[in-house]
């Protein structure tokens, strides 16, 4: 076999103890690229204070949502590739940015396996571009690639927030929630510190300078994470026809003090039913697995703060995970790249934001 797909994600700690947690978040968020300060700055606050008061209760939350088969995101993950396995030619593992199963231990298994591999094809299961996602994953990957000194060739996809594969399966997934009575649908996306979307900014004069500063067609949207979101957003309520006024666009999972990308999902699902909306549906469309943000961050505590709040129906919609569509989606992909079709393959591997960054302002 010449080809094989490696699907990556974000990662998990190895088990629920408080160890294994410390050791996850402390890869996770010593990432240059996630907590984008100076070195010494981000080991202070990462190792003197986040992941020590944060461990204990990342881990009851982890705890909250481990299947007997370990984490939901590794769980989900290996079944995608599996089905995966059924439906193409080409061999499909999974590696994570952060813990196990790490690229290189990827490379090597497919290799391992098949001695004559000369082309993998990476798809990072972040549909919108983000530094501290989709970024990260990439640029990590070719760095593994690089060290390891792999003859074959490494290609990756790039971000399919408009891809019209992943918007039929996106669409299809939210639509039986839209069948029953709801006030309105809120669209949460993993949030992001403002400073990172200023930092993507190729024109430096364009993202975050007005209100409808994603509307406006510009060449920083290829790298705006905002943007990607916001046209995803858009372009599910135009299929599935949502009244206006009867939709919501938030970010979730804010980290740190600093500005970040709003409104807040946590905010947002406190204030609803103050504003009349009783019934309301969540769905996820950065996420494609559920995970900790999705099973603990909105189905346990967005609910609960929602109710608590005067709220009488929370209906959460589950990722893309196993669906049909998704698998649906992925198998024209690969069946796309092994036919040398390239319209997917468009991710620019020399713009590196962080060694271009300046922290003079970050002190």
């Amino acid at each position: 076999m010449k080809r094989a797909i490696i699907l990556m994600n974000l990662g998990s700690p190895d088990s629920t103890e408080v160890k294994d947690v410390k050791r996850y978040l402390d890869e996770f968020l010593m990432d240059a690229r996630v907590i984008d300060k100076p070195w010494l700055i981000r080991n202070l606050l990462v190792r003197g204070i986040i992941v020590p008061f944060r461990a204990p209760k990342s881990a009851e939350a982890y705890k909250s949502v481990w299947t007997p088969e370990g984490s939901p995101l590794i769980v989900l993950s290996s079944q995608l590739a599996g089905r995966l396995n059924e439906e193409v030619d080409e061999p499909v593992v999974i590696a994570m940015r952060y813990g196990t199963p790490s690229p290189k231990q990827a490379f090597d298994r497919l290799l391992a396996e098949n001695p004559n591999l000369a082309q993998v094809l990476l798809v990072p299961m972040y549909p919108h571009y983000a530094m501290s996602s989709y970024e990260t994953a990439v640029e990590y990957a070719k760095e593994q690639h690089k060290e390891g000194r792999y003859s074959f060739r490494l290609d990756y996809i790039k971000p399919y927030y408009n891809n019209e594969e992943y918007l039929e399966a996106l669409c299809e997934s939210i639509r039986p929630h839209l069948d029953k009575e709801y006030d309105q649908i809120l669209f949460s996306y993993h949030g992001v510190p403002e400073r990172h979307i200023q930092k993507g900014d190729i024109t430096g004069q364009h993202c975050l300078k007005s209100g409808s500063c994603c509307d406006v067609p510009t060449a920083a949207h290829q790298y705006c994470y905002r943007h990607q979101c916001w046209s995803t957003t858009k372009e599910v309520v135009r299929r599935l026809n949502i009244p206006e006024g009867k939709w919501g666009f938030s970010f979730q999972s804010r980290l740190g003090r600093d500005p970040w990308l709003q409104p807040y999902t946590a905010k947002r699902l406190a204030e609803l039913p103050g504003e009349g909306v009783k019934k309301v549906v969540v769905a996820c469309p950065a996420f494609v697995s559920d995970c900790l943000e999705t099973l603990e961050e909105i189905a346990v505590e967005g609910k609960e703060s929602f109710l608590h709040a005067g709220g009488e129906h929370f209906d959460m919609v589950p990722c893309l995970n196993l669906h049909p569509l998704w698998i649906r989606a992925m198998v024209k992909w690969i069946g796309d790249y092994a036919a040398g079709k390239t319209e997917m393959l468009q991710y620019d591997s020399a713009h590196e934001l962080l060694p271009k960054t300046k922290f003079i302002d970050l002190v």
